[in-house]
């Protein structure tokens, strides 16, 4: 049995991999991400149009935004478009509530209480409890030493 150098590997590696087209990916993932971007400040504008001050403005266009990813993850239509958009998909909101929603829905056949709700459960739950935890931390320094 042959041993290889870590230099040969390395050929090796790069010989089997495509070209990654870097300038495409980095394009797209600027417009997609601008594009959500876009959609929300519609979004932020048309609460504020209907009545909203601007900070209930704003949590109503995140709130909208985790809805719309959740729904086209249900659908199956978020890695589609996370494929041509990368990731100016995958970092802003939209890809949270995208890697909440997804792995819950390999479970659906189980059901949706002990499958998907379990499952969806299992991977919000430290999200959730760090969050709480780093708030309720964060609250009482700020008691404590009156900042």
């Amino acid at each position: 049995m042959k041993t290889i150098t870590p230099e040969e590997y390395a050929q090796s590696v790069k010989a089997a991999s495509p070209p990654s087209p870097i300038v495409k990916d980095c394009t797209l993932a600027f417009l997609f991400g601008g594009f959500v971007c876009t959609i929300g400040q519609v979004l932020c504008n048309l609460y504020q149009n209907l009545g909203l001050e601007l900070p209930q403005a704003r949590m109503a266009v995140s709130i909208s935004l985790i809805l719309i990813s959740a729904t086209l993850t249900a659908l199956g239509w978020y890695d589609n478009i996370a494929k041509h958009a990368g990731a100016g998909v995958l970092v802003p909101i939209t890809g949270f509530a995208n890697s909440m929603v997804s792995p819950a829905m390999e479970f659906k056949s189980e059901g949706f209480i002990t499958g998907l709700g379990a499952k969806l459960f299992t991977v919000a739950g430290p999200v959730l409890v760090f969050g709480i935890t780093a708030s309720v931390v964060y609250g009482l320094i700020i008691f404590i030493f009156q900042i």
